[in-house]
Parts: structure tokens; sequence; C-alpha cells
């Protein structure tokens, strides 16, 4: 074969490969442009599917399944045989807390109270109340106050079963996990009432037991003076104050709570909530 010849050969050769690839990269960038691709001029070998092109948001790293650091489960409280009575903390640390709720008609002006001195409370939730007002569950959790369980109904503990016990309980945590965003860390009660299962079930589904040191009485609805004047008698360092925002008329403990709270404050006294000693 002559020089001219095998040097026509060789170009034409070249040329065609350049066309291949040519026509492979435009391939390419219409995959990742979204433009359509011109179909094949013969059809595709048969054999297994060829794999679907990844979006470009699949490109991102992704988390791998047991890697990074484990989530700390919380330790179970200890099963108590009687609730806790006070709070520990520095200088005249005090609790205030509300039963019963949360009631549309109250909570949100004792909300505001707490909210124009910068105070945090504990609030213990009936959950059929709860289920009701959900928002307030969340304003709750936005403004920094503690979620407790108070029951579902409001039963006198101590004449059900262990089961009813068990419900009463569980279904008021579900309630507040759902509203609050996590599931509470105490219990009290209703009625003060409690016994050996109380307290085992209680620990089990992770809750101190929280009672009080200073009861307002505020439910007998005496007047927002005298319930004002039960809450400065009592007021001492570690001192836990029951009130109430829902289950009858609390539009007293709503002004007893205006005019006590800042005269704590003035007094010095320092207006937290409970934190748990372990992990």
């Amino acid at each position: 074969m002559k020089k001219d010849q095998l040097l026509t050969r060789r170009r034409a050769l070249i040329t065609g490969a350049a066309a291949v690839g040519a026509a492979g990269a435009a391939g390419l960038f219409t995959t990742f442009t979204g433009n359509k691709a011109a179909p094949p001029a013969t059809p595709p070998v048969a054999g297994a599917p060829a794999a679907r092109p990844l979006r470009p948001s699949e490109y991102r790293l992704q988390p791998l399944t047991g890697y990074g650091t484990p989530r700390a489960v919380p330790a179970r409280p200890p099963v108590r045989s009687e609730p806790l009575l006070r709070v520990s903390g520095r200088g005249r640390t005090m609790v205030l807390t509300f039963d019963d709720g949360p009631d549309p008609r109250y909570t949100p002006a004792i909300l505001d109270t707490l909210a124009e001195y910068d105070v945090r409370a504990m609030f213990f939730v009936c959950g059929e109340m709860a289920f009701y007002n959900k928002e307030l569950l969340a304003r709750m959790a936005e403004e920094g106050h503690t979620v407790g369980n108070h029951t579902w109904s409001h039963p006198l503990l101590t004449k059900l079963s262990r089961g009813r016990i068990r419900s009463e309980m569980e279904r008021t945590s579900d309630v507040i996990e759902e509203g609050y965003g996590e599931r509470p860390q105490w219990f009290r009660a209703p009625y003060g009432a409690w016994n050996r299962t109380t307290f085992r079930l209680g620990a089990e589904l992770g809750m101190e037991p929280l009672a009080w040191t200073v009861d307002t009485l505020d439910w007998t609805e005496p007047g927002a003076r005298t319930i004002v004047g039960r809450v400065r008698n009592g007021a001492a360092p570690g001192v836990v104050v029951l009130s109430h925002d829902a289950g009858g008329d609390r539009s007293q403990s709503v002004r007893a709570l205006r005019d006590y709270l800042p005269g704590l404050l003035d007094s010095g006294y320092h207006i937290t909530v409970p934190r748990r000693t372990y992990a």
C-alpha cells in the first residue's frame, strides 16, 4: 500500500473516533442538564437495564448508619417511696407550679405574666385538656417552661388498677410529646394521692414525682388577696408553690400571680424550674 493511501486511512480513523467521542460527550451533557438526548441509531444490546442516572441532589454525602456519637439514653429515675417536696438550689430559689390545665381562658394570662418578668414555671397538665390545647403546650416549650404529667382525667389513682393508672400516665405523656416536643420528666398525682404503684409506674415512664411545699388552695376561690398572702407567708428557699390554671374559675389565681410575683423577685427570690440531677 502506498504512503499516501496509509495517511488517508489514518485520517479517516482519527476523524471517526473524534466523532464518536463528541457524541458520547453530548450524551453525558444532556444527562445532567435535563436536555433530551437523541435516540441511538441502533437498538441497545439485550441484558440488564442501565442504572438510573442520579439527580443532582443525590450526589450529596449522606451519613452512614452506625457512625457518629450514639444518642444518650436518659437514666431511669429511682423508684421513690414518697414524692419530692422541695427543690435544691443556690440562694433563695423557689418553684411555681400550676395544675390541671392548659385552659385557654386562664393559662395564656399566666404565661403573659411570667413572660413579662422573664420567669419560668412548671405546668402539670391533664391529658384531656392538653389534647385540645396543644398550641399552649407549644408556647410553654418556646418560652422555656417545664411541662409535667398530671394524668389524663384527674382521677384518684389509689382507687384504680395498675393498668388504668398506666393508661392515665402514658396517654398524657404521648399528648405532651406531640404538643411540647418531648416526653415529661415530672409527674404529680391528682389530690397528692400516691401509692407504690404510682411511684413504680412513674419511674418506668421516666418521671420523677414532685409534690409541693405551699398549697395556695386557690381552687376554693378564697380571693386573690388570700392567695397572695399564702404565697408570701410560705416563701422560703427550696419551696414549691401549688396553684391552678384550670379546673374552675381561676381568675383569682391570675390576679394573685400578678401581685405576688414581682414582690418575690424584689425580695431576692429566684423563680426557676427543677433540674434532674442525673443524666
